[in-house]
């Protein structure tokens, strides 16, 4: 026999046993799989773009664009609630067979809850967040820390407090009326009101006398302890008489939502 046939540099073909099959290297089957794959990539990734740009793609929106486009949303269903229930309330005045004077103390309800606007004399305080370059204006006060300069929750609440105390008979907060269940709340610098979220300056309009109304901003220690801010860092602070104004009615729901325990049972 042959070396020949044995030697597996060879080309020869010669001899009793049979050709060897070459052997594919490991390597060489990787390697093609690597390519392979990123083939498959690239097609992916241009199949799904199509041309545009997937980095920008509309569907990949930010948490703050999110929560602006839910407050709009919010803010043209409580529009369209209140053109529902004006319609409700314009079919039930027809013909509901009710005395005059059950009417008036169904529209003096109605007042109370806030759901009816209210005309009369207004003052509106703004609030608004320092200068981004502020510092401190008196001596004896600390460089201001990112804190000092922006309104918080209890800057707001203290306004609407006070406007209660001084004997207010409807508050206003940016475009929307509270009512006994409104609740003023800020996440960060933004504030949350009825699903809806706003910036500032913040604007709080009180109807009734503008006089006890700003004596009783004035003797509030929560507002005393603010306009130290406003005076040393720049905080924003604006009271304006408005003269007559018509607060609008609350239009949003009167449902209220509250948590409810788990069921042994159920789990639910």
């Amino acid at each position: 026999m042959s070396n020949s046939a044995d030697s597996p540099g060879t080309g020869s073909t010669q001899g009793s046993g049979p050709a060897r099959p070459r052997r594919v290297r490991p390597v060489r089957l990787l390697t093609m799989a690597v390519f392979a794959l990123a083939g498959l990539i690239f097609f992916t990734s241009f199949h799904t773009a199509k041309g545009t740009n997937i980095r920008t793609d509309t569907s990949l929106l930010k948490l703050s664009d999110l929560i602006q486009e839910r407050s709009r949303k919010n803010k043209e269903l409580d529009e369209s609630n209140a053109a529902l229930r004006g319609d409700v309330e314009s079919l039930a005045e027809s013909d509901d067979g009710s005395t005059k004077a059950q009417d008036d103390k169904l529209a003096g309800l109605e007042n109370n809850a806030g759901t009816r606007p209210l005309k009369g004399r207004a003052i509106t305080v703004t609030l608004n967040d320092a200068p981004p370059n502020a510092h401190a204006k008196l001596p004896g006060y600390p460089e201001p820390q990112p804190d000092y300069l922006v309104i918080h929750q209890q800057d707001l609440q203290a306004v609407v407090n006070a406007l209660w105390h001084g004997g207010a008979r409807g508050i206003k907060v940016m475009d929307q009326r509270l009512i006994s269940t409104s609740a003023v709340r800020c996440v960060g610098n933004t504030l949350i009101l009825q699903g809806r979220v706003y910036s500032p300056p913040y604007k709080i309009t009180a109807v009734g006398d503008p006089e006890k109304l700003q004596k009783a901003l004035a003797d509030s220690p929560a507002i005393q302890n603010y306009m130290v801010y406003v005076n040393v860092y720049g905080l924003g602070w604006k009271v304006t008489d408005d003269g007559t104004v018509t607060l609008p009615g609350y239009t949003g729901t009167v449902d209220l939502h509250y948590a409810e325990p788990l069921t042994p049972s159920t789990g639910h």
